[in-house]
């Protein structure tokens, strides 16, 4: 088995690639165009790598990506990634993205302010940019100031991310739906109790 390897795998917004090495997860890759695209751009994460079967923990990692992008409610926080070519601000970035759940989302200046400095919400953004490991650290749950959607730089840009926010079911805007039942379109949720005589 090499040390460093990696793999393209199937999921519900298409084929997938994942790198790894002796010290946990180097690189995750959206889909590009082909496969060959794909797998060069794992290589440019990790350029020892070659394409090989996946080690088990890599291959439980793949299975909660398939699921996660198939609409279940995964935790990918305990994946281990390796970090050697990451600088310590996106250490610190990342480990504030990891804790967003399927479903949920946080702006980059919440991010910011979580690492206690709302002026490095620009800096947190060109992190998410740079994040090698998307899905596991789930850039695409980072939104701009006011619920937009914000950049974006995998394949398909903001496509891409939407249709990820779709299938976790994430809130993608502030304005109310049909089904909050804050009595916005003249209804409530609750049933309303009748008068008992």
């Amino acid at each position: 088995m090499t040390a460093y390897g990696f793999t393209i795998f199937d999921t519900g917004i298409g084929r997938c690639g994942i790198a790894w090495g002796p010290r946990g997860v180097t690189g995750v890759q959206l889909p590009e165009r082909s496969d060959r695209e794909t797998g060069a751009c794992l290589l440019r994460k990790c350029p020892d790598a070659r394409e090989a079967s996946p080690p088990s923990d890599v291959q439980q990692t793949i299975d909660a990506i398939v699921a996660l992008l198939h609409g279940e409610a995964v935790d990918l926080s305990e994946v281990v990634l390796d970090m050697a070519r990451v600088g310590e601000f996106e250490r610190r970035v990342y480990d504030v993205a990891r804790t967003i759940q399927p479903g949920a989302t946080l702006t980059y200046g919440e991010i910011a302010t979580r690492l206690g400095d709302r002026g490095l919400a620009r800096d947190v953004g060109q992190a998410m940019g740079r994040n090698p490991f998307p899905i596991v650290v789930p850039c695409h749950r980072v939104m701009a100031a006011g619920g937009k959607p914000g950049g974006f730089s995998a394949n398909g840009g903001l496509t891409t991310k939407l249709r990820m926010l779709t299938i976790e079911r994430a809130r993608t805007s502030d304005a109310p739906t049909l089904f909050d039942g804050d009595s916005t379109f003249g209804f409530a949720l609750e049933p309303r109790r009748r008068n008992r005589r």
